[in-house]
């Protein structure tokens, strides 16, 4: 039996639409081995799909598939730590652990700049996928099928403070608030803001973020769907955040944090969301993973 550790990832990074994404220190587990039927369970009360239909199952039985082979099935066993439609890379997770122990077992055909192409053409899009992958921070362009990308490690003195609602939001109501189009100005207010993002996390320029996060092409546009986005931005700034954002579609919000403050702005959030009466979100202050997905041999 493996057990593959995968990152969650926070995509878009604020000015990074659809092209920056940056593993984080919250995982899920997967245990996988081979097997003539199918048998998943959960090691936590989470509600999976328990048929072909499970993602992590899909995933790996779609690579068998391309390399002229059938899986028969699988004993899979997930524990599942990322939450589920909060913007925080759940159903890549899902991808990445299915492509990478089905490529295990197969005795590894695909490369990993293989895997990383793959994983964005299922998922649609290489922003959270590449991360998961490749761990660090990822910026990420898809020409044809193809995925072109470079992961840097992030800075040390950057701490990320992960705010999770108790609410859900569908990546697909959340792109259907976007706008068709957006004017030159627009387009080039977020190309130097993202730009600036990636030069910055990786050499610890801090005092560059609150203008990085800086975007007009969908955070603007999806903040009527997050319940207390105003209160929850307005306090982390209030708090000391270096700059906060939309993580990927929401409705997960972070602020990048000195790591020197994590501790006293951890403690500080949730005493400063209860008083404003902003009610069952949790926060949890992370590093960036700069590893990306693991395979263990157990």
């Amino acid at each position: 039996m493996i057990r593959i550790d995968i990152p969650a990832t926070s995509a878009n990074l604020g000015s990074g639409f659809d092209s920056l994404g940056i593993a984080l220190t919250m995982k899920n587990r997967v245990w996988m081995e081979e097997s003539d039927i199918l048998e998943i369970r959960c090691t936590d009360d989470v509600k999976v799909p328990l048929d072909n239909s499970n993602l992590i199952f899909w995933a790996a039985s779609h690579l068998y598939e391309i390399c002229g082979k059938k899986l028969k099935g699988l004993k899979i066993i997930q524990e599942n730590n990322i939450p589920m439609a909060r913007g925080l890379g759940s159903s890549s997770a899902c991808i990445v652990a299915g492509i990478l122990g089905a490529n295990r077992f197969m005795g590894n055909p695909l490369s990993q700049g293989d895997l990383i192409h793959l994983a964005a053409k299922i998922e649609g899009h290489p922003d959270n996928t590449s991360p998961a992958i490749s761990g660090g921070l990822v910026a990420s362009a898809m020409e044809g099928e193809r995925v072109y990308s470079v992961s840097v490690p992030v800075s040390e003195k950057i701490r990320f403070a992960v705010m999770i609602p108790p609410f859900e939001l569908k990546t697909e109501k959340a792109r259907a608030a976007l706008p068709k189009d957006y004017s030159r100005e627009d387009a080039v207010y977020n190309l130097s803001r993202s730009a600036l993002m990636t030069a910055s996390l990786f050499s610890g320029k801090l005092e560059n973020l609150r203008v990085a996060v800086q975007d007009r092409i969908h955070q603007p546009y999806r903040s009527g769907l997050i319940e207390h986005y105003d209160t929850v931005f307005r306090m982390s700034y209030e708090l000391g955040s270096l700059g906060t954002y939309v993580s990927g579609a929401g409705p997960t919000i972070i602020a990048m944090i000195d790591s020197e403050n994590a501790k006293a702005f951890g403690e500080s959030c949730l005493s400063h969301l209860e008083d404003r009466n902003v009610k069952g979100w949790r926060v949890e202050i992370l590093s960036a993973d700069q590893q990306g997905a693991q395979i263990i041999i157990e």
